[in-house]
């Protein structure tokens, strides 16, 4: 069971920027992959950025490209701790924000998708005015 828990949620005026923060209840080097989705109000849960195991290559939706990043904390022998760095948000950029992980093996790789995924964290409100 992975345990997963979200901050650093909040309300900011368009244009602004948030770091959402994602704590993790196993290692950075455990063969889990792990990704941010978010929810609306009135849509379905949908896919933001994932990475993949390891901390290579990170995948977004084109919704958010060139404005979101994701990260992990790469020191070893630590827990996994996910970051959302959020820049130039939009009013659409409104929803609750979910961590998700997966087990995917060493390199592996989990789409935006939100079937995919296993274990939820409990998310963090992101609330962006006009």
């Amino acid at each position: 069971q992975v345990q997963l828990a979200e901050s650093g949620g909040g309300s900011v005026q368009a244009g602004g920027s948030l770091r959402l923060s994602c704590a993790a209840s196993v290692s950075t080097y455990s063969p889990y992959c792990m990704g941010w989705f978010r929810q609306a109000p009135g849509k379905e849960r949908e896919g933001v950025a994932t990475m993949r195991q390891g901390g290579g290559s990170a995948y977004y939706d084109d919704s958010v490209k060139g404005r979101f990043t994701i990260s992990q904390d790469n020191a070893e022998n630590t827990l996994n701790t996910l970051y959302l760095q959020m820049n130039s948000l939009k009013p659409e950029d409104t929803a609750i924000y979910y961590c998700a992980a997966v087990y995917c093996g060493y390199g592996g790789y989990k789409g935006l998708s939100q079937n995919a995924w296993r274990y939820w964290g409990q998310g963090t409100q992101v609330t962006v005015s006009s």
